[in-house]
């Protein structure tokens, strides 16, 4: 999460506080440290955002204080929440924690829509307990160019170990996959995400390469010619 996104949700979860929330508590929340908190809020306060209190006691922000409202029409809200609550199917902890902090922002401002429902099943979940790596590691290594060194099983049981430079993920209702350039097959290919069953980065990037590589993935894969067509037998349309 951004240090903008990071101070985002502080006011967010500051309004909805009923009393002082501690420094811990904010630090488990947005996933990072406590020194990193400190310093979020002493940003805030600089920006003379009305927060006060003090480490060990806990903070809080003086009512009155708001944001600009979200200005969509009603299909836009009946959109944004059937998006939101299908990020549920995709197996993406991180993401589908990321859709509730939404939906809460949302039911803030609008009256619930208990009558949109969307079916939870989908892609497995990437519990790291059970040996799957988690996808927002996958995101972020596709975000920052970064070379993954991955152990990957495929549909036969096979396991190898793979050095990858990953360029997109896909998410499927049954399945994500993750296309990357693979050395040891020497050509793009796709990684059902629920059979990485380790991940590491290798201290290597190749930045500037990732666009060229999903310009010639996205020529191969064209949506409109098919669909399903993978680059690779490794990957099924279906989980086996």
């Amino acid at each position: 999460m951004t240090k903008s996104n990071r101070l985002f949700e502080l006011i967010q979860i500051f309004r909805a506080a009923d009393g002082p929330v501690r420094a811990d508590d904010l630090a488990a929340r947005l996933e990072v440290s406590v020194r990193t908190v400190y310093r979020d809020i002493a940003a805030l306060q600089a920006m003379r955002t009305p927060i006060e209190g003090a480490p060990g006691i806990g903070y809080v922000m003086r009512r009155g204080y708001d944001l600009p409202p979200l200005n969509f029409d009603e299909e836009e809200v009946e959109a944004l929440r059937v998006g939101l609550c299908m990020l549920s199917r995709s197996g993406d902890r991180a993401l589908r924690r990321a859709a509730d902090r939404i939906s809460a922002k949302i039911d803030a401002l609008h009256a619930p829509a208990d009558w949109l429902q969307v079916s939870p099943w989908g892609a497995p979940d990437d519990d790291p307990e059970l040996g799957c790596v988690s996808k927002a590691m996958l995101r972020a290594a596709v975000r920052e160019e970064r070379v993954l060194r991955i152990d990957y099983q495929d549909a036969s049981g096979q396991r190898t170990t793979r050095t990858i430079r990953p360029i997109a993920v896909v998410y499927h209702i049954n399945a994500v996959l993750l296309a990357a350039w693979c050395e040891l097959r020497g050509g793009l290919r796709h990684f059902r995400t629920d059979r990485i069953y380790a991940c590491e980065t290798t201290g290597a990037s190749f930045t500037g390469q990732g666009e060229i590589l999903r310009q010639i993935w996205s020529e191969q894969n064209r949506w409109d010619l098919g669909g399903e067509d993978f680059l690779s037998e490794e990957v099924p349309a279906a989980p086996t």
